[in-house]
């Protein structure tokens, strides 16, 4: 530690020595003439000014290398601005040799560049031409860089070139630092320089183990990541139904395109903010209650237009059902076209995030986690605290001694089915961000929602939560041996046996459905 602290402090005087030394730029104002010498003294003067790393060279070295550095009559070296070079003023011409130069240098004098997508592809460069020169201005830079990603890059560079150093210590210094890494490039540099130096490959296959088993660990939990994500779809596909199906009884087919149809609010919504600028960062909250609203209202119409007709008739709801989801589809395509629709994500959902450890995780589905968490307990609490939920509670457990309370059922089932289609309405508006809209969205979810309540038991949320989750991780552990299609097919063969043992799932709940 107190080593590692040591060389930083040193690394970090040395550097704003390089920076700041007087020294340095009277060296870099008598270097400019050489560039316009002979193709020896070019590759000289700029590997010298490379390895001033001074950054008033970055712009010189990349003109010279664009053709675009000129000599002036008065023999000032200056790039050219404009299509055509100034009166009396000549092009500096190079050969393959300069340009040789003019890679390392660029890549040398970019580690100090102000621009931090400059910094990371300086570091690529040295990481791809390790040399032991570069290590003195790595350790500089790696004093002074702020960002933890482009620190990686730059401590995978000084790894590499400490390995290609002759001397012993610092092959040693190199090892250590390469294994203290997670990288996979980490390895396969310890790998490769294992047969060029067999007197240290103890260390180097110690320090290989030591990657192998972090890699395992962050492949675990990027696993678990994606199981997570998986759960939460399949929790906010399969809650809705969960109160439609698990709750009042009712097979609704239609469930899947309740959620494409959420998902083509999002669409729209979008596309009404776009033309107020003022709305376009809150188009995505916005779409949140609309696509409630929209898709609970057609439920509410559904309920009491057909489905109340036919309440203990489940082959006669499943078929009509099936027949209204069809429709939907058709509606939709005919409205908006059968291609696919874009729905740009907010800035705030793009991008990867990097966890302690190298742990990759998206960040839009990391939100998707949090908004179905989020959708559970706000279902939760209107089931639990709202008397809405009271009467649903009532008209679920003994519909007749509700009705003889006052309590108007048909009223609470045409509530209750529109608060389960309001709820598919999120969950299109969640989808919306991670796949496609189309008018196919929701039928890829229908089977995977009715294996999650089936499982999680008919009715109880808690069985959907706990029961979405499972399935999620349990596929994507499959997925890696098996494959997607085997492992779906695997995971339903699971439910298959697991529900001869369990008829009524995970958690057995008391209601409509359950008595039946």
């Amino acid at each position: 530690m107190l080593p590692s602290l040591l060389l930083r402090c040193l690394g970090l005087f040395f550097g704003l020595v390089l920076l700041l030394s007087p020294a340095r730029a009277q060296d870099f104002d008598a270097l400019l003439p050489g560039l316009a010498g002979g193709f020896a003294q070019q590759a000289e003067t700029v590997e010298r000014l490379g390895a001033l790393g001074d950054p008033r060279a970055i712009p010189l070295l990349q003109a010279l290398a664009d053709a675009r550095l000129l000599r002036m009559a008065d023999g000032r070296i200056v790039a050219q601005e404009g299509a055509a070079p100034p009166e009396g003023a000549s092009l500096i011409r190079i050969n393959n040799r300069v340009r040789v130069a003019l890679r390392g240098a660029l890549g040398r004098l970019q580690l100090v560049s102000p621009e931090p997508a400059e910094r990371l592809r300086a570091a690529d460069a040295i990481l791809r031409n390790r040399s032991a020169d570069d290590i003195p201005l790595l350790e500089a830079a790696l004093a002074r860089e702020p960002r933890a990603d482009i620190r990686a890059r730059m401590e995978l560079a000084l790894g590499g070139a400490r390995l290609a150093s002759a001397e012993q210590a610092a092959k040693r210094a190199g090892i250590a630092t390469l294994g203290a890494s997670s990288s996979p490039e980490a390895r396969n540099l310890l790998l490769a320089a294992r047969a060029a130096n067999p007197d240290l490959t103890a260390e180097i296959e110690t320090a290989v183990a030591a990657i192998d088993r972090r890699l395992q660990m962050r492949r675990a939990a990027e696993t678990f990541f994606q199981g997570l994500s998986l759960g939460s779809v399949l929790l906010l596909a399969a809650l809705g139904l969960a109160i439609t199906f698990g709750v009042m009884g009712v097979i609704n087919m239609a469930h899947g395109e309740f959620v494409m149809i959420g998902a083509y609010v999002t669409v729209v919504v979008q596309e009404i903010c776009r033309d107020i600028p003022a709305l376009q960062p809150y188009a995505l909250p916005l779409a949140i209650p609309a696509a409630f609203l929209v898709t609970a209202a057609i439920g509410a119409a559904m309920e009491r237009g057909l489905i109340r007709h036919l309440y203990g008739r489940p082959l006669e709801t499943l078929l009509l059902t099936f027949g209204v989801g069809m429709v939907l589809q058709q509606v939709v395509r005919l409205t908006f076209g059968a291609q696919n629709r874009e729905v740009i994500s907010p800035d705030w959902m793009m991008g990867t995030l990097i966890l302690p450890g190298g742990v990759a995780i998206t960040q839009n589905r990391a939100w998707i986690i949090l908004f179905s968490i989020a959708v559970l307990l706000a279902t939760l609490a209107a089931i639990r605290l709202t008397r809405f939920g009271l009467e649903m509670r009532a008209v679920v457990q003994n519909r007749r001694i509700a009705a003889t309370m006052g309590i108007r059922t048909g009223r609470v089932d045409a509530m209750t089915f529109a608060f389960g289609s309001g709820i598919a309405g999120l969950a299109g508006v969640a989808l919306s961000q991670i796949d496609n809209v189309s008018p196919n969205l929701g039928t890829g979810y229908i089977i995977d929602s009715f294996m999650v309540v089936v499982f999680g038991g008919v009715g109880s949320l808690m069985g959907t939560l706990i029961g979405a989750f499972t399935l999620g991780l349990v596929n994507k552990v499959l997925e890696p041996y098996a494959g997607v299609v085997l492992a779906k097919v695997l995971l339903l063969v699971g439910i298959m046996l697991f529900i001869q043992r369990r008829p009524k799932g995970l958690f057995a709940l008391k209601g409509r459905a359950a008595d039946q």
